[in-house]
């Protein structure tokens, strides 16, 4: 076991390196604990010969696509990122946060099974010829002292170099980590860790670090941050840069929000632009279980520059990432800030993990160096089709299914989703082609034929995608063709049906036991007939779909089931009722039966228990606005012109009679607003996390030049009226792929109650008043006008 001494913080301007030569062949992995107020102990000859010598480091960071608890496939895709990084060069290798395990364990990380198996791993790792004369960097949780932590485990060697936990817990939005870990908050400072006997068995350690401290190598010194402590106000990199750390690396577990790769570069850029350094950033990717997609994006970074840029969005399940700096970048680039050089003058020194290895090499002065670049971003557009079609792709194959089965309506949402798979079946070709045998071996299994090799994403799509039209006396001649045009354009197996028979089956059971006939509005009937008779529609069309994605390919004589696709948009999903709980209206131009959104969710413009109870709903987390503009950018990427005839379309549910032939139904007229303001509005009630009387004040201002105080009162009213009346409906949300920052989903996103005063008559009366109060001023202050 390595001995841990005591002694002096390192004095030297490179945080406790010089420069240095690479390990020999099972070098070993000496340690010593550096802590201020000592003499440092030294190098030794050659140490400092090769100190002088090395100045070029060959790092590696990852993105991978790991699965909560799926140790053993985490495990493999470990070992490739680190022997890829070996084959490139890299003397150290960093990861995705807790990668061991999967981010997304949740709940699970209360088990002991799972602390107890990625030791498992982690002892795999140790062992491993493949992580030898590599720094290996590592993530797991970690329980110290009977407390859980979120950890970084650094080794070299079958040594523990360090076990980092993290410091600052991400705990909003969708992150509930203070649930299952608490934060380090012992700033430098460091304990003896016991390691477990299965670890002291391969390392012949009895303990190892355990805190908030560095680690000086003979040529550098590397400090660690994870995740969430980057985004902090006070980020641990700003002092361990003034303490002369000079490669910082960052273990990510971030997920994909539209609009956010921007955010999360400029973040990594600028912590180097100020204080100079190596920045390396991992990240997972794909979906690891959940509504989440992780989003990749790794990088490396360097005195404010990118010079190595990761994938946001692909079907690889390993991408590795290296880079060569020149450490005298970093030195010379910090020499020249002399305010930073002051406050490293007056820093707190970090204690210092003293390893006995150099990530540059002996002789590196004509090795060549990486070139900055320019970081390449997505359009929102770009975004939608590739990263809700890379979510699906992990759910398909992961879940095993055979496909998908999506009720088609002809509207908007519904062509959204359908492009959504078409999109995820041109990634799928691209893969292939280009070499990724894990996609070829996903999708033999998937479609069941061992020779078949996707070329064509219109043959692909007709196998594993089954769209579906359900006519009734209510649908129009014209979303019927806008629905087998988009079939055939994308190659999906397209049904037509009608359901009528099952409509009039079910009301004639009902007639039968009341002796009541039930009409449409249009007909005479009253506002709950009319609603009632939408509902059972919508109903029905859930229950046809669940029937078809079981039997559908047993009848054509294919193995397996179907995944039923949702296609409720964001801002639907949060307003539908109109009269009493429980009852409501299907989506807008989507029928009821999984064709809304998240929009429709915050209105609860849909029905429950119909485009509420799809398998999963890629388009869920998506604004109408935003989905409008992707299916304007597929008809040109993907050579849909079917698609125009759809966004020219108004958006209707065909839930009422027809008049004279044509629709008589619109979503912005069921809503009592537009799909415009209904964004505004969930922006603000989320984001902004406003309340009725908030949200007021606030679009007094933005909306004074098209709408005067009553009319903004009137609609800020009719919305928290009707959001209230349906949010009962999120508790029964279909699985959603998380897009936006204001969706109302209510498993872990946007925790609310879901019974209220609808009439919130304190927050109105206060509206009230200061509507009188404006109209009584608005007289007087025309007084002397002409």
């Amino acid at each position: 076991m390595p001995q841990f001494s005591l002694a002096g913080a390192s004095t030297d301007g490179r945080g406790g390196g010089g420069a240095g030569e690479p390990g020999r062949s099972g070098a070993r992995a000496a340690l010593s604990l550096w802590a201020p107020g000592v003499a440092v102990s030294r190098w030794s000859p050659a140490q400092e010969t090769a100190a002088r010598m090395g100045r070029k480091v060959t790092v590696a960071t990852c993105a991978l696509n790991q699965w909560a608890l799926d140790f053993e496939g985490n495990l493999q895709r470990i070992l490739k990122s680190i022997e890829i990084a070996k084959n490139r060069g890299a003397r150290y290798r960093l990861g995705p946060e807790l990668e061991i395990c999967g981010y997304g364990c949740w709940d699970h990380y209360y088990e002991s099974d799972t602390l107890l198996h990625s030791f498992q791993v982690l002892a795999a790792l140790l062992e491993s010829p493949v992580t030898q004369d590599i720094i290996c960097d590592v993530g797991m949780p970690v329980m110290h002292r009977n407390v859980r932590y979120n950890c970084r485990v650094i080794f070299l060697n079958r040594k523990i170099l360090l076990i980092r936990p993290k410091m600052a817990l991400a705990n909003e939005g969708n992150y509930r980590e203070l649930r299952w870990f608490t934060p380090w908050s012992r700033s430098r400072h460091t304990e003896e860790y016991l390691l477990p006997r299965m670890i002291q068995d391969l390392t012949k350690q009895e303990t190892a670090p355990f805190g908030d401290a560095v680690l000086a190598t003979w040529d550098t010194c590397i400090g660690s941050e994870i995740c969430e402590e980057l985004w902090t106000p006070h980020s641990p990199h700003i002092d361990m840069g003034l303490d002369g750390v000079e490669i910082i690396t960052n273990a990510s577990g971030s997920h994909h929000v539209l609009r956010k790769a921007n955010t999360r570069v400029d973040l990594v850029t600028m912590a180097t632009s100020k204080n100079g350094g190596i920045y390396l950033l991992a990240n997972q990717k794909g979906c690891d279980g959940d509504r989440l997609y992780y989003d990749g994006c790794a990088m490396i970074a360097m005195n404010g520059s990118v010079f190595a840029q990761g994938s946001q969005f692909s079907l690889d399940d390993v991408e590795v990432l290296t880079a060569t700096l020149d450490l005298e970048d970093v030195r010379s680039y910090r020499a020249e800030i002399s305010s930073r050089n002051l406050a490293a003058s007056r820093a707190s020194p970090y204690p210092r993990v003293k390893v006995d290895f150099a990530l540059s090499c002996h002789e590196d002065l004509l090795a060549p160096v990486s070139e900055p670049m320019e970081w390449k971003y997505h359009s929102p557009e770009e975004e939608i089709s590739l990263g809700p079609a890379c979510w699906l792709w992990d759910f398909l194959r992961r879940s095993q299914q055979a496909g998908f089965l999506l009720p088609l309506s002809g509207g908007v949402d519904s062509a959204a989703t359908a492009c959504l798979v078409y999109s995820m079946c041109c990634q799928v070709c691209k893969s292939v082609r280009s070499g990724n045998q894990e996609v070829l071996a996903d999708v033999r299994t998937i479609v069941n034929q061992i020779s078949y090799t996707p070329q064509d994403p219109r043959d692909l799509c007709g196998r594993i995608l089954t769209t579906c039209y359900m006519a009734s006396k209510n649908s129009s001649q014209e979303t019927c063709t806008r629905a087998r045009e988009l079939a055939q354009q994308i190659g999906s197996h397209h049904i037509s049906l009608n359901i009528d028979p099952a409509v009039k089956a079910v009301m004639g059971i009902f007639s039968l036991v009341t002796g009541k006939s039930p009409l449409f509005a249009a007909h005479g009937g009253s506002s709950r007939e009319n609603l009632a008779l939408q509902n059972v529609q919508a109903r029905i069309r859930m229950v046809l779909a669940y029937l078809f994605a079981q039997l559908s390919l047993w009848s054509r004589g294919v193995r397996g089931g179907l995944l039923v696709l949702g296609s409720a948009n964001v801002d639907e999903r949060c307003c539908k009722d109109k009269t009493n709980r429980g009852s409501g209206l299907a989506g807008a131009g989507q029928w009821g039966c999984c064709w809304r959104g998240d929009e429709s969710s915050l209105l609860g413009y849909l029905t429950k228990y119909d485009c509420s109870s799809a398998d999963i709903n890629p388009i869920g987390g998506i604004s109408k606005t935003d989905l409008r503009a992707f299916v304007q950018f597929c008809i040109e990427r993907f050579q849909l012109p079917a698609l125009q005839s759809i966004l020219l379309a108004p958006a209707t549910a065909e839930l009422e009679p027809l008049a004279d032939g044509q629709v008589s139904q619109t979503d912005e007229e069921d809503m009592g607003m537009t799909y415009a303001e209904l964004s505004v509005f969930g922006k603000l009630r989320k984001v902004a996390k406003m309340g009725p009387y908030s949200m007021f004040c606030k679009l007094l201002g933005m909306w004074r030049h098209i709408c005067t105080p009553r009319q903004v009162a009137d609609k800020v009213k009719r919305f928290f009226s009707r959001y209230s009346m349906n949010r009962h409906k999120m508790t029964t949300l279909t699985p959603a792929y998380h897009a936006e920052n204001y969706s109302p989903e209510d498993n872990r996103f946007d925790l609310r109650p879901f019974l209220y005063n609808t009439g919130w008559p304190w927050q109105f009366q206060c509206i009230e008043n200061q509507v009188l109060q404006l109209e009584r001023a608005a007289p007087q202050s025309l007084d002397g006008v002409d």
